[in-house]
């Protein structure tokens, strides 16, 4: 655990973060890159998600959906890991102290996870099933979980603003 305290007070401490923190236009420009970036990924996982709840795009197949706007999920998904690393340090021990951001980072890991169960069991039979209206029951309730599982994201993010008692 000492470690880890180190490693967050080795960034905290840091230039960079005493830049982004003492910066009247800089902190506001990362975070605007920040929602900007995870209205993307939230935007485009949910085309997916609709799609599967049979809801929008019932008429496209349910791959050429994925393969189609994925490449955009992960970009915009690595420019909002960026952008909130750099806002993280710096207040890490504020933001780590704060429980609207460790529910958004568990959020995080528990969406990542449906998704990987989607595409390692639901998916898996894609063929037989992209074109119906309506996919398999474990399918529409990946959707449905995930979409649950961003607005909760996006919730949280919110809060933490709200809730942080900055230095």
């Amino acid at each position: 655990m000492l470690q880890l305290q180190e490693l967050i007070s080795y960034f905290e401490d840091s230039g960079l973060a005493d830049s982004i923190r003492e910066n009247d236009v800089l902190f506001p420009l990362i975070e605007s890159v920040h929602v900007l970036s995870i209205c993307l990924v939230a935007g485009s996982i949910l085309v997916v998600d609709l799609r599967l709840l049979g809801l929008a795009s019932i008429h496209r197949p349910v791959g050429r959906i994925i393969s189609g706007i994925l490449p955009l999920t992960w970009s915009a998904f690595a420019v909002a890991v960026a952008s909130g690393s750099l806002l993280f340090i710096s207040n890490a021990s504020k933001y780590l102290d704060n429980g609207y951001f460790v529910a958004k980072i568990c959020l995080i890991c528990v969406a990542g996870l449906n998704m990987a169960i989607f595409h390692g069991f639901s998916a898996r039979d894609l063929l037989r099933w992209e074109n119906n209206k309506a996919p398999p029951l474990p399918s529409r309730l990946a959707g449905g979980l995930s979409v649950l599982l961003w607005v909760s994201v996006i919730a949280c993010g919110r809060w933490i603003g709200f809730t942080m008692q900055v230095r």
